[in-house]
């Protein structure tokens, strides 16, 4: 048999056989399924046209037209006007300037502190993460609402600044919680304890180990506060604790309800509303979006 090739045992090289899975083109629909694709592109349109106001307006948003007060909806002002005589249609673009930038600023305060302050809970351990921990429990006990009508009574007079951050120190609690929680399952990690034992700092540690990996898991509960922000901002201005209103915002425009309820001037609650929920529902299908991602997706802890 020296010599001879037996056919039945050949022996062949490893890459002999090499299956190869053909790669389907995904379609357009497919890409998009299931993603806020409708949500995002109606936020995107309201967005730009906040920031492109100038572009938008055909009145002046802070004029007071006295010939026209409480005025239908029509071909010269289109979403009518108000009980002060102001284009409505004016005034929601320039008004979302300041709701989304109220939102944003929030989202910011709220971000910083919760981050912060759960990683050094996380990270104490023992008596001082107790400590901690039961202190923003007490915190969280307490309405949101309460907490913000106190700390407004302190404030004075609000603008956009003040009133973004009264939000964004009442809202840290529940996302301090959560970065509690994920700091206490990687900080024995190896590559936490090498970096430790090198002699890295706790602000190298945050900042290179412990929030990359808190990203995905607190993204929903980020992109969740500017929509609870801007809700916030308008329940303070229907109550007429908000911004004055002056100073142009949905939440001011809605301020005007009561009167528009006894004159029947329906636009002028209905219209700044449909702007506010619409932009709120659209901010919270791209969050549950972000969280459907983290939850597929396997845990890097």
């Amino acid at each position: 048999m020296t010599g001879e090739t037996n056919p039945e045992f050949m022996l062949v090289g490893v890459k002999h056989l090499i299956f190869e899975r053909k790669k389907t083109k995904q379609s357009f629909r497919e890409k998009i399924k299931g993603k806020p694709v409708i949500s995002a592109g109606i936020f995107l349109i309201i967005l730009l046209g906040c920031l492109f106001a100038e572009v938008m307006y055909n009145h002046d948003p802070s004029g007071f037209y006295l010939d026209h007060l409480n005025e239908a909806p029509g071909n010269e002002f289109y979403f009518g006007t108000d009980s002060l005589g102001r284009d409505i249609y004016s005034m929601i673009w320039y008004g979302g300037r300041a709701s989304i930038a109220i939102g944003l600023l929030s989202m910011v305060l709220i971000t910083v502190l919760g981050i912060t302050y759960g990683c050094i809970s996380g990270m104490a351990g023992g008596k001082a993460d107790a400590f901690m921990m039961r202190a923003v429990e007490l915190a969280n006990s307490i309405p949101n609402l309460l907490l913000v009508l106190l700390c407004v009574s302190v404030m004075g007079d609000l603008n956009i600044l003040k009133i973004s951050f009264v939000i964004g120190i009442t809202g840290w609690f529940g996302l301090a919680r959560i970065v509690r929680s994920e700091i206490r399952q990687i900080r024995n990690s190896e590559y936490v304890l090498a970096a430790k034992s090198m002699g890295a700092g706790f602000g190298y540690l945050m900042r290179k180990h412990l929030v990359p990996n808190l990203v995905a898991a607190i993204m929903f509960v980020v992109i969740s506060s500017i929509s609870t922000s801007m809700a916030m901002e308008s329940t303070l201005s229907f109550l007429g604790l908000g911004l004055p209103v002056d100073v142009i915002s949905w939440g001011s425009m809605l301020s005007l309800a009561n009167k528009a309820l006894l004159l029947n001037t329906w636009w002028v609650i209905i219209i700044p509303g449909i702007f506010l929920v619409v932009t709120l529902i659209c901010i919270t299908n791209i969050g549950n979006y972000f969280r459907k991602e983290t939850n597929r997706k396997e845990s890097v802890l």
